[in-house]
C-alpha cells in the first residue's frame, strides 16, 4: 500500500502534464490472486475483499436482528420462510450426522459458514464490484483498483475460513471425547502403552500397534490436506467465475455475460453448500469414537 497510495496525488500531477503535451496513457486493470490495498488504518491495509467482507457482516447482523425482532410463537409471513430453509437444512444434517441433537448441536456454526460463504459469492456479482475504483500510478503505469472485490475470489478469507472451521472441528473433538482419547487418534501413545500388557495374549501386537501410530502420522496430514482442500476448492471456482465474467464483457458488454452470470449465482449456491457440508462431515467425524 505504501508503494501506491502516495502516488495518488502524483499521478495527478503527471497526468496533467501528459494531456498538455498530447500524449495518452493506457489504464491497466488485471485480476490478481491477490487483494488489491484501498486504504490504511494505522498500521493495518484494508484490501477491497476485506471491505467486501466487512459489508457481509453487517448484512448478516442486520438480518439476524430484523428476523429476531420478529420471531412469533404461531409464524407467518418471512418466518415461515426461513423456518422451512432451517427444517431442510437440519434434514440434510441428519443424513450426516445420523442425529438431530447432534445436528441442533453443529447448526448454529455450519449454517453461519454457508450464510457468509453465499452472500460473499453473490455480492462478488453485483454491479459496481469489480467495476467502481481508483486509478493510481505504480512503476510508470496507470492501475485501475477496484473498490469492492467478493471476499471469496481471496485466497486469504478462504484459507481463513477454512482454519477456522478445521480448528473448530478439533475443539468440538475434544470436548466430546476428551482430550487423551482425541490426541490418541493422531498420536497413538496408547498402541505403544498397550503393547506390554497385552504381548504375551497376542505377540502380532509388536507389528499393529506400530502400524496403528503410524496411520494417526498421516491423520495429521489428512488435516492438513483439509484447509488445502477447503480453501483452494472455494477460492478457485469463485476467482475463476471473476475471471471468467470479466472475459465475456471483455467480448461484448451488452448480454453476453447475463447467461454466465446465472450459471455463477448457481456455482456461488454449489459452492457455499459443499464448504458448509464438509465443515459439518469433519465436526461429525471429529466427535466420533474410533471403532476398531
Amino acid at each position: 500500500m505504501n508503494s501506491v497510495e502516495p502516488t495518488i496525488e502524483h499521478f495527478n500531477a503527471e497526468e496533467n502534464g501528459h494531456v498538455a503535451a498530447g500524449t495518452h496513457e493506457e489504464v491497466v486493470h488485471e485480476h490478481t490472486l491477490f487483494a488489491e490495498p484501498i486504504f490504511n488504518i494505522g498500521g493495518f491495509t484494508v484490501t477491497n475483499s476485506i471491505l467486501n467482507s466487512w459489508i457481509v457482516v453487517v448484512i448478516v447482523v442486520v438480518l439476524a436482528y430484523f428476523l429476531k425482532s420478529r420471531i412469533r410463537e404461531i409464524p407467518k409471513g418471512i418466518q415461515n420462510v426461513f423456518e422451512m430453509v432451517v427444517e431442510g437444512f437440519l434434514g440434510i444434517f441428519d443424513s450426516i450426522t445420523g442425529s438431530r441433537q447432534r445436528s441442533l448441536q453443529f447448526f448454529p456454526l455450519v449454517f453461519s459458514f454457508f450464510v457468509f460463504i453465499l452472500l460473499s459469492n453473490w455480492m462478488g456479482l453485483l454491479p459496481g464490484v469489480g467495476s467502481i475504483g481508483q486509478i493510481v500510478l505504480h512503476d510508470g503505469h496507470k492501475i485501475f483498483i477496484p473498490f469492492f472485490r467478493g471476499g471469496t475470489a481471496d485466497l486469504n478469507t478462504t484459507l481463513a475460513l477454512a482454519i477456522i472451521g478445521v480448528v473448530l472441528s478439533h475443539i468440538f473433538g475434544v470436548m466430546a471425547l476428551g482430550v487423551w482419547k482425541y490426541l490418541n487418534k493422531f498420536i497413538n501413545i496408547q498402541a505403544f502403552l498397550d503393547i506390554p500388557k497385552k504381548i504375551r495374549k497376542d505377540p502380532t501386537i509388536i507389528i499393529v500397534n506400530p502400524i496403528k501410530a503410524f496411520v494417526g502420522l498421516i491423520e495429521i496430514i489428512g488435516e492438513i490436506a483439509k484447509v488445502a482442500s477447503l480453501s483452494f476448492r472455494l477460492f478457485g471456482n469463485i476467482f475463476a467465475g471473476e475471471v471468467l465474467l470479466a472475459s465475456m464483457a471483455a467480448i461484448f458488454a451488452f448480454g453476453l455475460p447475463i447467461p454466465f452470470m446465472f450459471l455463477e449465482v448457481i456455482v456461488g449456491l454449489i459452492q457455499a453448500l459443499i464448504f458448509s457440508m464438509l465443515i459439518l462431515a469433519y465436526l461429525t467425524m471429529s466427535t466420533s469414537a474410533e471403532e476398531h
